[in-house]
């Protein structure tokens, strides 16, 4: 079995293909690879292509028109994403799609893969329910920016990226405009409202490091909305 027909197998959109089908459909595909800050799909462009990441991490991103950038979605390794112009014919990109690192991709053509889903009725399914969960996703994150105060969407991060390791330092990995693209704000928010959380004894910042000192606190600040 081909390395790509065994990442298929454990896919949930085409696990449910004979071993024979995977292998077929991974010879059918396009494989990519792309350097970190290497754009993928730009926003607007026909690109009528679904893709499953390799390796890598790959960011979908909405900017607006005063630069400031929002991560609506991070794809990483045996993930699956795919342009609107794999359903709709000449629909352009909502977002655009960056090599958040040195990224490989194994890409299928609308072309190619439509006959497939046409085909296999059980691949057609799982892939309509991984749809419907990142509409979900996307209600969610409208929900937040809408109600949630930049405060409690910034304690959320914190919180799902490092929640696992509270009271105890942790490299900090993610730069201040990283931050701010995760919740759609400005790296000056960020800034301040990290030195804020700082002298509230709810995290404490090094240089280079990291740690949560008050999951408690943090988590009550998720709980908040705008009034």
């Amino acid at each position: 079995m081909s390395d790509l027909a065994a990442r298929l197998a454990l896919n949930p959109v085409f696990g449910s293909l004979s071993e024979i089908e995977r292998e077929q459909l991974a010879k059918l595909a396009i494989r990519k690879k792309y350097e970190k800050g290497e754009w993928i799909a730009p926003y607007g462009e026909k690109w009528p292509h679904l893709f499953m990441v390799g390796k890598g991490t790959v960011h979908a991103l909405k900017e607006s028109r005063e630069g400031r950038s929002l991560i609506v979605m991070q794809l990483g390794a045996g993930d699956i994403f795919w342009g609107i112009g794999f359903f709709i014919e000449d629909a352009p990109m909502p977002v655009l799609l960056e090599a958040y690192s040195s990224t490989q991709l194994y890409l299928w053509p609308r072309e190619t893969l439509v006959p497939w889903l046409q085909a296999n009725g059980r691949t057609t399914w799982n892939l309509m329910v991984l749809m419907v969960q990142r509409m979900m996703r996307a209600s969610d994150i409208v929900e937040e920016l809408a109600f949630q105060p930049v405060k409690g969407r910034l304690a959320r991060m914190l919180l799902s990226l490092y929640g696992d390791t509270a009271n105890e330092y942790v490299p900090r990995n993610l730069t201040l405009d990283e931050m701010a693209a995760r919740i759609g704000t400005k790296r000056e928010m960020v800034c301040r409202l990290l030195y804020e959380f700082a002298e509230e004894g709810l995290i404490e910042i090094k240089r280079t490091e990291f740690m949560i000192a008050d999951r408690e606190k943090l988590e009550q600040f998720t709980l908040q909305s705008r009034g």
